[in-house]
Order: structure tokens, then C-alpha cells, then sequence
């Protein structure tokens, strides 16, 4: 007895310091100079919870081995992946983590419904409840997770599957999903009535993350990330009260509010609400010329590397505004030495971030700082829209729909509304791209037809490549 009291006295600790180093991780991950002691931060606060595992009573002295072998296990996949995994594929690798907690919250929910047959009354009912959010939310986060995977990665296309109906059949999923919930609480015979009716009620909530986010389209896939985010949470804090976990409750929780407040973040940064992402069907003509609004008017002037090369050279101050071609083409490092290059001219250098650039939140700020651009010269959109106008040379790589002048002067277009980068206000914008292709969203840009926008076609990495010979 006396032991059982210091392990549980040791757990709480534990747990109580792990909550803590979780809490000052995430305000450590909200500013980039403080990122890495906030990731030390969570890294300890992990260790901590894993190691408080072992003061767990309800942890035998039989099931040590299997434990301390599926840490080192799951430890040497990780560490695998981490180092294998390229900065490009951080959001896929985001996706793809989400849905472990996801099917981890579903077998958890399976496999403690049986504990509560000896409950009764509202005990009974509140461990049922548990199961079946836990089971639903994360049957979600599973299958959405995978698809928002396929999608990051190009296994399945970005384009959303607009089914005939669609809202319907959502609703009419939703709908099975309580039936199945009626059916479930409340039922004498556990293993014949109730795990049935959470079966089924499994099965549909895996259709119903792959339709939701199959729906979808590219140009929201940050917002869709954040929201899978804040579904594993919530799943993982289901998933601690099943289990009586206090710190997986807490973790759980924090991570589920988070993810809710970075994506209503994200939806405010685009002028939409969460509502109209989930369902809008927003992107539907991906890849394609406009989709709605004026047609730009004007001619596309395109330009050689040299000429480009000669205008930075001129330039007293640039604007850089990386968004996901650059990092499809790898090209943030020597776009860092072509600012290192600048600014030994003296020329005035700064990276311009829009919150929904690239696949990801933060995206584009963690490839920059991979390639050690120095933080206090990478400013967001609220602080760098001002001085557009003061801009000699806009520097756009690979992005799209975050510089689209449409966003702010086409009432027709889809995205109007959005807050965007005003490049066009710069004396010379360039926009390095591929083709004249719609970007992620299916909007056509106006930019690259305006008086002052000059195009560099190419692979950006090579074209980056040349721009900076040409500066050595």
C-alpha cells in the first residue's frame, strides 16, 4: 500500500511538471526567436510523461518489457523519419502524425468499452459518452488525416470531390452516426447490442473524414492541417478520460484549443469561417484559368535572368515573398544567399509572409529558417503591406493566390475579400513561375498582367541558381 501511495505521489509530480514544460512549450513555439527552447521545452515535458508511465499503477511488472519495447521502437522509427524526412514535407509528415492519435483514440475508445459494463447510473452513461466521442472523433481524424496526406503529397489530387448532394449525404452520415449513438447507450448486453451499433458507428465516421476532407479543396489545406490538429486533441483528451490520465487530459486539451484558435487564425487571414472551408468546395477548379470573376486585361512581359539580376542590382530595397513553389523546388537557401549577396550592397532586404502560405502553418517561416534567414528581417503581412509602395523590387517565388490584387479589386472573384500581399504596389514586382497555370485555389492572377509585374519563367530553383551567379 505504502508503495501504490508514493508511485501515485510521484505520477502526480510528473505530470504536474509535464503539464507545465507543455504549457511554456507552445508559448515558446508562438515566437520564432523563442522556438527552440519552446521545442526543448515539449521534448523534456515528453520524456517526463513517458517515464511517468512507469509509475503507473495500473502498469505491472510483467508488461515493462513490452513497454520499454515498443518506446524503443517507436523512438527508432521516429528518429528514422525525422532524419530522412526533407523541411518540403514537413505538412505531410504533420498529416500523417495526426493519424496515429486518431486510430490510437479509436482502439483506446474499442477497447475500454467493455471496462464500464460494471458501471451504473451516470457513471455508466459518462464512461459510454467518453467511448463514443472518443471512437467518433477520432475515426475522423484518422481518415481525414490520411487523405489531407495524399493530398500534401500528390498522391490524390488537390482538387475537391464535389459529389452531387454532398451536404447531404454529410448530414445523412451525421444523422446514422447519433441512430447508431441511440443504439448504443443505455443497452444491457454490452458485447451484442452496444459494440455493434460503436462498430457501425465506427465505419461511417471513417467515410465521413474521407469525404469531408476529399471535399476540400488545395487552396485551404493550412486550415485543414490546423483543424486535424485540434481533432487529435480533442481525441487525445477523450482518450485521457477514459483512462483517468490527467496529463493526457491537459495535453489533449491544449493541443485541441490550440489547433481551434490557429485555425479560426488562419480562416480570418483569408476572410472565411471554418463553416464555409469545411463545405465550401473552395478550389473546385484547381489548375485551371478563372473560375469566376473579370478576366485580367493587359499582356504578360517576361524577362531573362540577367535582366532580372540587373534590377536587384539596382534596387535599394526588395521584398522577398516565398510561398509553396519555392518549396517544391528547394530553393530557400540560395534565395538567402541572394539576400546575404543584396545586403552586403547595402540594399534593404525583407521577407514578406502571408499566413496561409504554403501547406502549412508556418510554412514558409520554417523553410527560412532552415536556411538561417536571420528572423528579424522576416515581417508578416500586416507589417510589410505598408511599405509596398517604397519597394523597388518584388521578389515573388512561387506564390500565387497570397499576392492576387483580385483578392482586394474583383467584388466577382472567389477570393475576394482575402487579405493579401499588395505586391503590385512595389515599383517592379517579379514573379518566378513555372507557367501561367492557376495556382492552388483555380484563380487566375491579375498580377502578372499589371504594367509593372514582370515574369521569370522557369524552375525557380534553377532560375534562383542563376540569379545568384550572376550576383556573385
Amino acid at each position: 500500500m505504502e508503495t501504490m501511495i508514493e508511485q501515485n505521489g510521484m505520477l502526480v509530480v510528473l505530470y504536474i511538471v509535464a503539464s507545465v514544460l507543455f504549457i511554456l512549450s507552445l508559448g515558446g513555439l508562438s515566437n520564432p526567436e523563442s522556438s527552440r527552447r519552446g521545442n526543448w521545452f515539449g521534448i523534456i515535458g515528453m520524456a517526463l510523461a513517458v517515464a511517468a508511465t512507469l509509475f503507473h499503477p495500473q502498469v505491472s511488472s510483467q508488461a515493462y518489457g513490452a513497454l520499454i519495447a515498443m518506446i524503443v521502437l517507436g523512438g527508432a522509427i521516429g528518429s528514422v523519419v525525422a532524419a530522412k524526412i526533407a523541411m518540403t514535407a514537413m505538412p505531410q509528415l504533420v498529416a500523417g502524425f495526426h493519424s496515429f492519435v486518431g486510430l490510437a483514440a479509436v482502439l483506446e475508445g474499442i477497447n475500454s468499452y467493455a471496462e464500464g459494463a460494471g458501471l451504473l447510473g451516470a457513471a455508466r452513461s459518462i464512461h459510454d459518452t467518453e467511448v463514443f466521442l472518443g471512437v467518433f472523433i477520432g475515426a475522423v481524424t484518422f481518415t481525414g488525416s490520411i487523405v489531407a496526406f495524399g493530398k500534401l503529397q500528390g498522391i490524390v489530387r488537390s482538387k475537391p470531390l464535389l459529389l452531387p448532394g454532398r451536404h447531404l449525404l454529410n448530414a445523412g452520415m451525421a444523422l446514422l452516426a447519433v441512430y447508431c449513438g441511440y443504439r448504443f447507450f443505455g443497452v444491457q448486453d454490452l458485447m451484442v447490442q452496444g459494440l455493434p451499433a460503436l462498430l457501425v458507428m465506427t465505419v461511417i465516421a471513417f467515410v465521413l473524414g474521407v469525404h469531408l476532407v476529399m471535399s476540400i479543396g488545395g487552396a485551404d489545406m493550412p486550415v485543414v492541417v490546423s483543424m486535424l490538429n485540434s481533432y487529435s486533441g480533442w481525441a487525445a483528451a477523450a482518450t485521457g478520460f477514459l483512462l483517468n490520465n490527467d496529463l493526457l487530459i491537459i495535453t489533449g486539451a491544449l493541443v485541441g484549443s490550440s489547433g481551434a484558435i490557429l485555425s479560426y487564425i488562419m480562416c480570418k487571414a483569408m476572410n472565411r469561417s471554418l463553416i464555409n472551408v469545411i463545405f465550401g468546395g473552395f478550389g473546385a477548379q484547381e489548375g485551371k484559368a478563372a473560375v469566376a470573376g473579370a478576366q485580367p486585361a493587359g499582356e504578360v512581359v517576361a524577362m531573362s535572368v540577367d535582366e532580372v539580376s540587373n534590377l536587384l542590382k539596382e534596387a535599394r530595397s526588395v521584398v522577398v515573398i516565398p510561398g509553396y513553389g519555392m518549396a517544391v523546388a528547394r530553393a530557400q537557401h540560395p534565395i538567402k544567399e541572394i539576400a546575404d549577396k543584396l545586403r552586403a550592397r547595402n540594399v534593404n532586404v525583407r521577407f514578406a509572409i502571408h499566413p496561409v502560405a504554403g501547406r502549412l502553418p508556418g510554412h514558409m517561416n520554417v523553410l527560412l529558417a532552415e536556411a538561417n534567414v536571420p528572423y528579424d528581417i522576416v515581417l508578416e503581412m500586416d507589417e510589410i503591406n505598408p511599405d509596398f509602395p517604397e519597394t523597388d523590387v518584388a521578389l515573388v517565388i512561387g506564390a500565387n493566390d497570397i499576392v492576387n490584387p483580385g483578392a482586394l479589386e474583383d467584388p466577382s472573384s472567389p477570393i475576394y475579400g482575402m487579405p493579401v500581399l499588395e505586391t503590385w504596389k512595389a515599383k517592379t514586382t517579379v514573379v518566378l513561375k513555372r507557367s501561367m497555370a492557376a495556382g492552388y485555389a483555380g484563380v487566375d492572377n491579375p498580377l502578372f498582367y499589371k504594367e509593372n509585374t514582370r515574369m521569370l519563367f522557369g524552375d525557380a530553383k534553377k532560375s534562383v541558381d542563376a540569379i545568384l551567379a550572376q550576383l556573385q
